[in-house]
């Protein structure tokens, strides 16, 4: 391994402050500064974990789903607010690049959440933001559809990183848009295992091994970044809606597939060395939009536009544009 191509990789798996948006941020900081202290090149922690994953879309719908919806959206964070402020500045404090899973309010609408991997560098600037495409099952009572604005390769310079949430990892065409892009370290952020009688073993399998998929076909690193929610963790008002635990469970793996690091249950942060050496060695072998691609017979597009709602394009088009709501402005 050339000392010049070797990086270190950090999974926060811990629990965020369910409901406290700010604490949750303090948190997020503290845990950002620990990480960089071991000498963390980046560092990644699971969906949504700003201020903490929705668990009651799960349970049944009462009327405290709608009233624990309302906290969440309200503790849900915007790109310009003080908590993205504060995240940026601890990055640059710990001299670390970090991803991290937040709610992202809609700043025009002020009532739509998304799920979204947010990149911040080390430079205390914010990379990229990735939405969620598709919320999977019940999580569309909380999130909107997400757009391929943040379907982005961010070349650092240990080495091209990028994101995707969860079940973005099933659904095979999101991880090759960032394949194609010769990404290196990748990850993956997830909510944690489900520890759910009659499910719990097949959510985790979903996490371990959609990552080592990805970590396989990209040739890339995948930082399988995992939350933690225990019952001591859910305020006793929301308890109603149901208790589904996330004790973890973050893995590292390597280009080839294989797990070089694994965490527990409960709060730790996991940390592995990697090598633009491994990688080149794995794109070598197996490079899917490269040499082992055929763009003959395959032609994949993304369209990148960021999505905005109607009424918000209509307005910032200016006093004079004449909305044709079943078309495009006049």
């Amino acid at each position: 391994m050339s000392a010049s191509s070797s990086f270190k990789m950090a999974a926060i798996q811990a629990a965020p402050v369910l409901f406290d948006k700010a604490a949750s941020t303090d948190k997020a900081c503290s845990l950002i500064a620990e990480a960089g202290s071991h000498g963390a090149d980046i560092a990644a922690f699971g969906e949504c974990w700003l201020p903490g994953y929705p668990f009651w879309v799960d349970g049944p719908t009462i009327d405290l789903t709608w009233e624990a919806s309302a906290a969440f959206l309200e503790n849900a964070v915007e790109l310009d607010g003080p908590e993205v402020a504060a995240l940026c500045e601890a990055a640059a404090g710990a001299n670390m690049d970090v991803i991290i899973g937040i709610a992202e309010r809609d700043p025009f609408t002020q009532g739509t959440a998304y799920a979204t991997a947010l990149t911040i560098g080390r430079e205390g600037e914010i990379l990229n933001r990735h939405r969620k495409l598709k919320p999977t099952h019940a999580e569309r009572i909380i999130w909107g559809d997400g757009d391929g604005a943040g379907l982005n390769v961010m070349a650092r310079d240990y080495g091209r990183i990028s994101a995707l949430n969860c079940w973005e990892h099933q659904m095979m065409l999101p991880g090759y848009a960032l394949a194609a892009q010769g990404t290196q370290i990748h990850a993956a952020l997830w909510p944690g295992w489900e520890k759910t009688p009659g499910s719990g073993e097949y959510c985790w399998a979903r996490q371990h091994l959609l990552s080592r998929a990805f970590a396989s076909q990209a040739a890339a690193y995948v930082i399988c970044a995992a939350g933690v929610r225990l019952e001591e963790h859910i305020p006793d008002r929301w308890r109603p809606l149901g208790v589904w635990e996330h004790p973890g469970k973050s893995a590292i793996i390597d280009p080839r597939g294989e797990i070089i690091a694994e965490a527990g249950e409960g709060e730790e942060i996991l940390i592995a060395e990697g090598s633009l050496d491994v990688v080149r060695a794995a794109k070598a072998a197996c490079d899917i939009a490269g040499h082992y691609s055929r763009s003959d017979v395959f032609d994949f597009r993304v369209d990148m536009t960021p999505a905005r709602p109607r009424v918000q394009r209509v307005i910032e088009a200016g006093d004079d544009a004449v909305a044709d709501w079943d078309g495009e402005e006049e």
